[in-house]
Formats: structure tokens, C-alpha cells, sequence
């Protein structure tokens, strides 16, 4: 209960997050043209403008945060419109994810930071079948010095199993439908039991949660986060937080 109190009072004093002030935005036209591009399966398309946007000085922070994103959202808005079906949306989203593995290693860790004690483990909640959220999450965690794990494809029994061999600071989960918060309590109430580390410290996120946060302590967790970089940010608190309790 105490870090959900400092994480709560610390995100109101957090400062919004500053990179190349004078580069510009992602405009609501690039999230259109992306969009076009991904539910085309067109990778090179995709690249292309990603890379034309880079070449004028955005940073891949702000594409991946106000582009990509909302990118992703949008397909996930077509597909519960019935404007397009599941193979497309799938399709969208494996060239998204395409595009952020292809520019990763641009996406450089910060020197400094890695350590035995920032190792996180990042699944959507068993169930939920698409995970480029997770995907971009786990790139601002490397950025940061965070080693990280994924647990895509499994289930809560074998999500418990992981931590139980192996020591995490933290984990992640993603959660898109609402119809799943049992199932997340439940296997966050497994990880809590197994975990190598008594004090692992849970986050989750995924659109339920940017709706409606509070559903987070209710679900078990310490904290939730509407994006990779806060994700990456809280979890840093959260560590030190848990680590001076122990």
C-alpha cells in the first residue's frame, strides 16, 4: 500500500517528459498514412516514412509515443467497429511491431544503468492475443538498463513457474478487455506467492487501465502507467521504494 501512496503523489509532481524541444510532432495525417501503410502489410512503406520522420529530426521516443501508438489504437478501434477484421488488424500490427524491432538498436540503452536488480518480466494477461504494446514497453525498459523477459503466450501457472526460477525486480502486464480482470487478479495473486522476490513489484497497463486506474489496486498492482516511458519511470520508483522496505 505505501509505494502505490509515493507512486501516486510522485506522478502528480513528475514532470512531462522533455526531448529536442524544437523537434516537431507526430501530426494526426501521420497516424493516418501509418496506419494505411501497416493494414497494407506494407513493412518497407512503413520504414520509409518512419525513417523520413527521423531524418528530420524526430526522436524515435516521440514516434513511438505519439505515432506508433496511437497507430496501434486506431487498428484496434477499426477492428471493434467491424471496419476491418481480425486477419488485418493482425497483419497491422505485426508490421508495427516489425517497425520498432527494425529501428531498436537505434533505440540505444542509456550507459550506466544496467544491474543484477533491474531484470523485469513483461506478459499480456493470459488470454489477450495481440502484444505490440508490450513490445514498445519493453524497449523503454532497455533503454534504462533494464534487462527484460517476456512472458507472451503464457499461461498464469507457467507465468508463476518463471519467477519462481528465476529473481525479477518487477512485471508487467498488459491488459485490453475488461472481461479479463479476474484472470489478472488471480495471476498476479500467483506471482505474488511464487516469486523468488518476495518484494516484486507488479505494474499493469493496457487500455482498461488507462481508462479507469484505479481498477489497478484493485487487480493487486502497485501501479499503473499509460505508456512505455512511464512504465520504465514508475518501475525505477517502485524498485527503490520496494528495495528500502526490504
Amino acid at each position: 500500500m505505501i509505494p502505490r501512496l509515493v507512486l501516486s503523489r510522485r506522478e502528480a509532481n513528475t514532470p512531462a517528459y522533455i526531448d529536442s524541444p524544437g523537434a516537431s510532432m507526430p501530426q494526426p495525417e501521420d497516424v493516418s498514412v501509418v496506419a494505411g501503410l501497416a493494414l497494407q502489410g506494407d513493412l518497407g512503406g512503413a520504414l520509409a516514412y518512419v525513417g523520413g520522420l527521423t531524418a528530420r529530426g524526430m526522436p524515435l521516443e516521440r514516434i513511438y509515443l505519439y505515432l506508433l501508438a496511437p497507430v496501434a489504437r486506431r487498428l484496434g478501434e477499426m477492428w471493434e467497429q467491424d471496419r476491418c477484421d481480425f486477419t488485418a488488424v493482425t497483419i497491422g500490427l505485426c508490421c508495427l511491431q516489425q517497425v520498432v524491432l527494425e529501428n531498436s538498436p537505434a533505440f540505444q540503452p542509456r550507459l550506466g544503468r544496467g544491474d543484477v536488480e533491474r531484470r523485469v518480466l513483461l506478459a499480456p494477461v493470459p488470454g489477450e492475443q495481440h502484444s505490440f504494446g508490450l513490445l514498445m514497453v519493453g524497449e523503454f525498459f532497455r533503454r534504462q538498463g533494464w534487462e527484460v523477459s517476456s512472458g507472451t503466450g503464457t499461461t498464469s501457472k507457467e507465468l508463476a513457474a518463471v519467477v519462481r526460477r528465476q529473481w525479477f525486480a518487477a512485471i508487467g502486464f498488459s491488459l485490453a478487455c475488461e472481461d479479463r480482470l479476474e484472470i489478472l487478479a488471480t495471476t498476479i495473486r500467483a506471482v505474488r506467492r511464487a516469486s523468488r522476490n518476495p518484494q516484486i513489484g507488479v505494474l499493469v497497463g493496457g487500455r482498461v487501465f488507462n481508462d479507469r486506474p484505479e481498477l489497478a489496486a484493485l487487480v493487486g498492482a502497485d501501479a499503473t502507467a499509460a505508456d512505455g516511458q512511464q512504465a520504465a519511470l514508475k518501475a525505477e520508483t517502485l524498485l527503490a521504494l520496494l528495495m528500502r522496505e526490504a
